[in-house]
């Protein structure tokens, strides 16, 4: 299967959570913090929305910085991955 988003929508797939700290010390999984860096996956057309003109600015395959609370996290074919709009990606990491 494949997700297609709509409109000014992108599909993120999330990078995997450190589990151990740059001085080595290891994490247990309930204190690690979901990163807010993830790969581009899928991205709408754009166009209309809300009577405005959006115009996409990401493409897949690039890597972004998100919104903590931002999107809806979806699970398809054992994957998990997260719908934001685009005005919830606050920057492209280069």
């Amino acid at each position: 299967m494949k997700l297609v988003p709509l409109g000014d929508r992108v599909v993120l797939k999330q990078f995997e959570a450190e589990e151990t700290t740059k001085s080595g010390i290891i994490l247990a999984a309930k204190s690690q913090e979901k990163p807010q860096e993830a790969e581009v996956i899928a991205v709408g057309p754009g166009g209309m929305v809300d009577g405005k003109e959006v115009v996409m600015q990401v493409k897949p395959g690039d890597k972004v910085i998100y919104s903590k609370y931002a999107g809806n996290e979806v699970k398809l074919d054992d994957e998990e991955y997260i719908i934001v709009k685009q005005n919830d990606i606050l920057a492209i990491v280069e």
